[in-house]
């Protein structure tokens, strides 16, 4: 791999693990509504540009159906049931349950007959992923945190159909028109959402305080713009299978800030659910070699 592909790997690995803190902070104080209306906003109007230079919005006009439903499935509803569900649980907890999208994903893809290369290995590693989650939920989720873990679920399925939707009915189009026409669309369906919340003064707990909007302007501007162009020019340097790999980078950074930052403690749960997901993960999206 080039200097630049580490380069881009090493700021992606680091930067997709950062939402989870952001997220933990601006929920404490405003609604996951509002959080991920700024998010959707700032990110559509920096990736505005970048998407009319390459001249990809024109493709509204033929895939308008497949791109709300990408919206819908990979922001609307997962970004909203993720700042849910950090209102309960912490965010290192949150990003290794999130850690579990390949697993889901392989078995949406098994299902709908996109991916039939399975074997024993395959199998084993959907087992020990799922062992993994297991050990999470169950050492360290409390009884009244369980509507969170589902929260949780929510946006791992979204997460996880969001590019099986890409592949099967996206895949001629360029991804800055999809991603940015997604998030208009979102945050177009979220504006009524805010400003009732703004009417009736329920959008925030009291004052917002500046480590809250720094917070909501990095995950608009770095974890959402910065981190989409990001991934794209990864894509093109490294490939798409390589590319992924970040997937099982990240937890560990969200763990890691969520100690440092938030004094979240390294519990039972991860420090046994967490080698499991990430194994499982591996050996459950590795496909078996032609030799």
């Amino acid at each position: 791999m080039t200097k630049r592909g580490w380069f881009l790997f090493a700021a992606l690995s680091f930067i997709w693990g950062t939402p989870y803190l952001m997220i933990r902070i601006a929920v404490v104080e405003v609604s996951p509504a509002v959080m991920v209306f700024t998010r959707l906003v700032l990110g559509s109007l920096l990736m505005l540009p970048w998407a009319m230079r390459q001249g990809s919005l024109g493709v509204i006009k033929t895939h308008w159906k497949p791109i709300i439903a990408f919206g819908l499935i990979e922001m609307a509803f997962p970004w909203a049931a993720l700042g849910f569900a950090e209102q309960k649980i912490s965010s290192s907890l949150a990003a290794l349950l999130i850690a579990s999208v390949p697993l889901i994903n392989g078995v949406i893809a098994r299902q709908m007959k996109l991916d039939l290369d399975w074997n024993s290995r395959r199998v084993l590693g959907l087992a020990i992923g799922l062992a993994g989650v297991a050990a999470l939920v169950g050492l360290d989720v409390k009884a009244d945190s369980w509507w969170a873990v589902a929260a949780c679920m929510i946006t791992v399925i979204g997460y996880a159909t969001g590019p099986i939707l890409i592949s099967t009915k996206l895949a001629d189009v360029p991804s800055s028109g999809i991603i940015t026409l997604g998030m208009i669309f979102v945050s177009l369906l979220y504006l009524p959402i805010v400003a009732w919340q703004v009417h009736n003064d329920t959008w925030h707990t009291g004052t917002v305080h500046t480590k809250t909007w720094i917070s909501l302007i990095g995950l608009g501007v770095l974890c959402t713009a910065i981190a989409f162009i990001a991934f794209f020019a990864l894509i093109d340097e490294v490939g798409p299978i390589r590319s992924s790999v970040i997937t099982y980078v990240n937890p560990a950074v969200a763990v890691i800030l969520g100690v440092l930052f938030l004094s979240e403690p390294i519990t039972t749960g991860i420090l046994v659910g967490f080698p499991f997901v990430i194994l499982g993960s591996y050996m459950a999206t590795r496909k078996p070699s032609l030799v």
